[in-house]
């Protein structure tokens, strides 16, 4: 049963989300809590875990949820899933795209979705920021503070730094897991 609510839920996701893997990730992060497969500071350490490795932020997402879930098995069932839609839709409407790229009404679709896709990711960076930055007051004693300032001065530096700076993204993101393991603890 675990491996078909799987396939369900990653099919869905793979069906319904158009713009890629940061456009699929609110629709993830809603399937993973309703069905609990993980926690949302987990799906949060996904996130960066999948960002850092090579491949699309979606299926190393799908990969690591349905591993966490059920094994190897489950990690093969939730990727196989998130990619089956796509598989299913695009190639055979490949050749109509080819030759009906230009239609207006394909167009005028197509701006529709450009919006659309900017909210879900959008969405996904409110999520995570909120995930990140923010104190679960039913994991965490605030003290009345929802903000965890630790999480928020490592953010603004890193940005600062590669923004002002222009220091290699990599090499910010080694010295931010350093500086999070002494703040936070091993």
């Amino acid at each position: 049963m675990a491996f078909l609510k799987l396939f369900i839920g990653f099919f869905k996701i793979g069906m319904f989300t158009i713009g890629g893997g940061y456009a699929m990730l609110p629709l993830m992060q809603q399937e993973i809590e309703r069905y609990g497969w993980i926690t949302a500071a987990e799906f949060i350490d996904i996130i960066a875990i999948a960002e850092m490795t090579p491949g699309p932020i979606a299926v190393n997402t799908a990969t690591f949820a349905g591993f966490r879930t059920t094994g190897v098995l489950g990690a093969l069932v939730a990727t196989g899933a998130l990619i089956l839609p796509s598989l299913l839709i695009i190639i055979p409407l490949s050749n109509f795209w080819e030759a009906n790229q230009e239609h207006p009404v394909l167009k005028a679709i197509f701006s529709g979705i450009k919006p659309t896709v900017a909210g879900l990711i959008g969405a996904a960076a409110i999520y995570i920021a909120q995930t990140a930055l923010l104190y679960d007051p039913l994991l965490t004693k605030t003290d009345g503070f929802p903000v965890d300032l630790r999480s928020i001065a490592i953010a603004v530096t890193v940005f600062i730094v590669v923004r002002k700076f222009k220091v290699d993204p990599i090499k910010t993101i080694i010295a931010s897991a350093i500086i999070g393991l002494v703040i936070f603890g091993f």
